[in-house]
């Protein structure tokens, strides 16, 4: 009966621990000293095995860098849906790390005397997730983050109208939001969101009328903020193509 109890002990402990952990402190059960090298070599063999999920790699992030944020979109898309950009070049922000964390801005009133002025307001930010074995790979990640900013973009203080839809054609996955806000004029709002691999992209678009002009309209500034968010998309692709080296001729016969 004292052996059975201690053997029931043993093994009970064995199920409490990680496993991880298994294989190397509860593989034997036979009660021998583990120290004497009278254990069979099997013994041994399995001890010292590692577990299979702990010494699998993660799987390596599609992207390792990002684009230059101000260089995303074309100059001349900026002149185009930024007219009279104060600055061209846009201005990046700061960042520590700019292969994981980037963005720029630019803005623009475009007067036009008696038919009044349009102001617009772009702003381009990227996100990027390495793949870690303690989370997971840079891919999901990123999947995580979007559907956790998709949501906070549904509630977004003082907006009115809002409206937010699928937006097929954007990399993996991608949501735009068109709204409304009345805090230091009237101005209509578009949120593009999409994921390509492991990066988050987050792109913002507003604009607005004075002095009696036409108000921006709204499906016209999404149709600018879903091309300019294409074109993100692409340039990180770009910017993480690499050149293939060039093979060597192969050995001649003769």
């Amino acid at each position: 009966m004292h052996r059975s109890a201690s053997r029931l002990t043993r093994v009970l402990a064995c199920a409490a621990v990680p496993v991880i952990l298994t294989v190397a402190g509860c593989s034997s059960d036979s009660g021998k000293d583990s120290g004497s090298g009278s254990g069979k070599k099997s013994d041994a063999s399995s001890s010292a095995k590692p577990n299979s999920k702990a010494s699998t790699a993660v799987e390596k992030a599609v992207y390792s860098t990002l684009p230059e944020p101000c260089k995303t979109v074309a100059a001349k898309t900026i002149e185009t849906i930024v007219p009279k950009a104060k600055d061209g070049n846009g201005t990046a922000a700061k960042s520590n790390d700019l292969a994981s964390r980037a963005s720029c801005s630019w803005n623009g009133l475009d007067e036009a005397g008696l038919k009044g002025s349009q102001y617009r307001w772009l702003s381009i930010s990227l996100v990027r997730y390495d793949s870690l074995a303690s989370v997971g790979t840079g891919s999901k990640r990123a999947e995580d983050e979007y559907a956790k900013q998709v949501e906070k973009a549904k509630v977004v203080e003082g907006a009115e109208n809002m409206k937010p839809e699928a937006a097929g054609g954007i990399g993996d996955q991608a949501t735009s939001f068109t709204f409304t806000t009345k805090k230091d004029g009237d101005f209509s709002n578009t949120t593009v969101i999409a994921r390509t691999h492991n990066v988050i992209i987050t792109l913002d678009y507003n604009g607005t009328a004075y002095e009696g002009a036409d108000a921006p309209d709204h499906a016209k500034l999404l149709a600018d903020a879903i091309a300019a968010t294409k074109e993100t998309v692409a340039s990180v692709e770009a910017a993480n193509q690499q050149k293939q080296p060039e093979q060597a001729p192969a050995p001649s016969n003769s």
